[in-house]
This record gives C-alpha cells, structure tokens and sequence, in this order.
C-alpha cells in the first residue's frame, strides 16, 4: 500500500450520545501526539434509541423510562459530566428538554462528506445539543447548523423536506448492527482493528501507530 494514502478512521456515533462526544474530544487529543500520521476521519450513523418519534421525546421522560428512574439517570449522567468536564465539554444536560430521533441529523452528516465537512457538523450539532439544549428535530436548527459550518444551506433546506437518503441512513445503520457495531462510539481504525466505547487518548494514539507499523511492514506482527 502507498505509504501517503491516510490511515482511515471510521467513527459509528449517534449525535444524541454524550460518550460519542468525549470520544471524539479523546481523538483529537490522540491526533496531537501522533502528528506524523495522515489520517481521514469519516463519520457513520447509529441511533441509540430508532423507536424514538420525529418529534422527539420529553426527555426527563425518556430517561427515566430507560434507566428505570430519574434518580438512577441522574447518578448516571453526573458521572458523564465528569468525564466530559476531563475533556474539556460542559456539558448542559438540565437544559436538554427532548430526546431527538436523530435520522435528520444522520441525513445532514453524510451530506456534509462531500464537502468534506463532516468533523465541522458533528461539532456543532453535539454543541448545539448538550452544551445549548437545542431541538435537534427542528429542521430550522439543522439548516442553521449547515450554514454555520459552510454547507448550501438552502439546498439542506430542501432536502430536509424530503425523504432524501433517509433509506440510505437506515441501511448503513443496519449494517454496523450486522457487523457487530451494539454501542458507540465505535472506532475502526484502518479497516482492521476495533476500539469499542470513548478510549483514553493514549490508547487511541496507540492503535493508530500500531495500524501504521503493521500496514507499511507487512512483517510485523499483528496482534488482537
């Protein structure tokens, strides 16, 4: 393989997940250190919860249904503001009012690839989400976001109104379901290796070094 072509890490996310958005502050921490190495992120959609409605879900009500009280989430998620404060993300979860279905989200994710500005519109929709509490079900808020972050925003708008893609979202889905793929985050690094779940920095950086040695020396020896 030409040693220029970049290590690929392919991130199975739902924007509605906190760990997804540590895991993503934990890889650009994992980058830094390894400076040396190209890589191309490129982002795949999961959904948590696909039962969730178009129009969302009250959130009190929707973790409290899911961790069988809200003093069992509440504990649960103190510990998610920890880790997030670690990464730097403060994370505002008593200002998120609704769980999201977050197909619309997933829509606006793959059509930012071929603008290249996926990174830029995972960013802002987990931004808008758990540090501002907005309604990611709001297509106006997406519309917003696409502009922000440099995307036609009025084709987004039309778009939006459609059912564009909405199949193709749900196949990819399916498909990290069938490979395997039960939570998120999921990193897989270069095709070939798997991390599971929001993983130090130092882990992270390690596998890309070892997905580096083991692909430009096909001697080396691969392990796990």
């Amino acid at each position: 393989m030409n040693d220029d072509t970049p290590i690929t890490i392919d991130i199975v996310s739902d924007v509605m997940c906190p760990w997804c958005y540590i895991g993503k502050r934990r890889l650009e921490k994992a980058l830094k250190t390894v400076p040396d190495l190209r890589v191309k992120v490129r982002w795949h959609p999961f959904q948590l919860d696909e039962t969730l409605p178009g129009t969302g879900k009250d959130r009190k009500q929707y973790l409290s249904d899911k961790f069988g009280g809200l003093k069992r989430a509440g504990e649960i998620y103190a510990q998610i503001a920890t880790a997030g404060a670690e990464e730097g993300i403060d994370f505002a979860f008593d200002a998120i009012a609704l769980s999201p279905n977050t197909l619309d989200c997933h829509r606006l994710i793959l059509w930012s690839r071929a603008d290249d500005l996926q990174d830029e519109v995972v960013e802002r929709l987990f931004q808008a989400y758990f540090l501002k509490g907005e309604d990611l079900t709001k297509s106006e808020t997406l519309v917003r976001i696409s502009e922000e972050a440099g995307m036609q925003s009025d084709l987004v708008e039309q778009l939006l109104e459609t059912e564009t893609d909405l199949d193709k979202v749900r196949d990819q889905i399916a498909k990290a379901q069938e490979s395997g793929v039960s939570g998120v985050p999921c990193f897989i690094i270069d095709g070939r290796f798997v991390l599971a779940g929001a993983e130090k920095p130092e882990t992270i950086a390690a596998a890309l070094l070892h997905a580096e040695e083991t692909r430009t020396n096909p001697d080396a020896e691969i392990s796990g």
